[in-house]
């Protein structure tokens, strides 16, 4: 049923994270039952909920669709070259979140996706991760002690975890409904 999932450089653990499932339905883009479905969302004119891993790695499903699986305009913003935002938006699995999702970057690329930031994660933040956080959002230190306090991993606020593929740092996404 299943087959190794490719690789994907900037979502290294799309199972882990919920982003793909096993599934016995058949892809909409290869028509094969090949054990794993997408489960995020697709920007398409078309209706899609059966994209397999294999047809976004490859980029058949971004180019037979024109889909996409995530809002490219915050990588645009940050300056990421063409090929890192084709890479991000059209080759790798998205991931969900309350309003619109939005990849991090830094150290000029973008970041690896790491799924909902675990209570360890921030309350083990360094002093980096959380200044930059603050910076991106506005907020002080007083906001990041409340959601430390409160924060559930899935929950609202959602704090998303990625790590910069070259020199390591955490940074968080944040999100309420």
């Amino acid at each position: 049923m299943s087959h190794d999932l490719p690789l994907f450089r900037y979502h290294p653990d799309p199972i882990a994270t919920g982003a793909v499932e096993p599934s016995d339905s058949i892809c909409q883009c290869c028509g094969q039952a090949r054990g794993y479905l997408y489960t995020g969302s697709i920007y398409a004119l078309e209706d899609l909920d059966h994209i397999c891993p294999w047809c976004i790695a490859d980029g058949s499903a971004a180019a037979r669709f024109d889909a996409s699986f995530i809002d490219d305009y915050p990588l645009l913003t940050a300056g990421m070259p063409a090929e890192v935002v084709t890479e991000v938006s059209r080759r790798t699995p998205g991931y969900l979140s309350w309003q619109q999702e939005a990849w991090l970057t830094h150290c000029h690329d973008a970041c690896e996706f790491h799924g909902d930031a675990s209570l360890a994660d921030i309350r083990n933040a360094s002093d980096a991760t959380k200044a930059a956080w603050m910076a991106d959002y506005r907020l002080d230190e007083e906001v990041w002690q409340r959601i430390e306090e409160g924060y559930q991993p899935g929950g609202n606020p959602a704090i998303y975890k990625f790590v910069c593929r070259h020199c390591q740092q955490i940074l968080f996404a944040w999100d309420c409904s």
